[in-house]
């Protein structure tokens, strides 16, 4: 994303350099800095960070123009989420379409090396609840406006797993976060599984090496694991232990 397209996007939110600072977590000097044009020794990842706070809003717009003409963002539904083309891979969240980039290969070895834990888990205790690798679609309000795909989720109760997708909220669902989609998963996907009654929520973060768990159950929430942690999973009562050591040496490649 160029910096005049960042600019843009500043001024139709109303995004002051104190904003950005709190949503990428780069100090408000260091933003006012990026906008004047006085890029010269800015880091990388501290361009990252500033340019993701705005990757979801352009994918929103890109959306607006992309999938159906005479349609307002909010305005989307699952009818015309199962209208758009295969391959197009997409999040429907109240009405409005995110695009979804293709994961990177960390990404999916992260992903996957999580499921494969929590899969053997459940087979060797012989237990009721059934996990899911994305892509696989959750109707996550059992409504018509919110489809979305997960990268890994639990289902204990077996009535919500239906032919074409999972109906209502998963008891547990985990998330990897991916350069442009650290604010929707931070923020809007946060919000989104609390209100519609997850249980439990994982952001790991191999950009900040870090593990947020979100009990919503518990009395505090977010405990904070370093990604080479032992990190218990609290609706099986601490009886899994997810593994990150692997997934730590992944992490010093992301």
């Amino acid at each position: 994303m160029t910096i005049q397209e960042m600019k843009q996007i500043r001024q139709e939110q109303g995004y002051t350099d104190a904003h950005i600072a709190e949503l990428s977590g780069i100090p408000a000097e260091t933003v006012q800095k990026i906008f004047e044009g006085q890029t010269k020794g800015i880091e990388y990842h501290t361009w990252k960070a500033v340019e993701d706070v705005f990757i979801d809003k352009m994918m929103v717009r890109e959306g607006a123009v992309a999938y159906g003409a005479g349609k307002k963002q909010g305005t989307y539904t699952i009818e015309d989420y199962r209208a758009l083309p295969d391959e197009r891979r997409v999040e429907l969240i109240d009405g409005y379409i995110y695009d979804m980039a293709a994961p990177t290969t960390f990404h999916q070895l992260m992903a996957g090396e999580l499921y494969r834990q929590i899969a053997n888990f459940i087979l060797d205790q012989k237990g009721a609840c059934t996990p899911f690798i994305s892509p696989v679609d959750v109707q996550l309000d059992n409504d018509e406006r919110t489809m979305i795909q997960p990268d890994v989720v639990i289902v204990c109760n077996p009535d919500q797993i239906v032919r074409r997708n999972i109906l209502g909220a998963p008891d547990f669902v985990l998330e990897v976060i991916s350069p442009g989609t650290s604010r929707r998963d931070y923020v809007i996907k946060l919000a989104k599984y609390e209100q519609a009654g997850v249980k439990e929520y994982w952001v790991v973060d191999p950009y900040k090496k870090r593990v947020l768990v979100y009990y919503f159950k518990g009395e505090v929430f977010p405990v904070i694991y370093p990604i080479d942690a032992g990190i218990p999973v609290n609706i099986f009562g601490g009886k899994l232990v997810l593994k990150f050591d692997r997934i730590a040496e992944w992490a010093k490649e992301a």
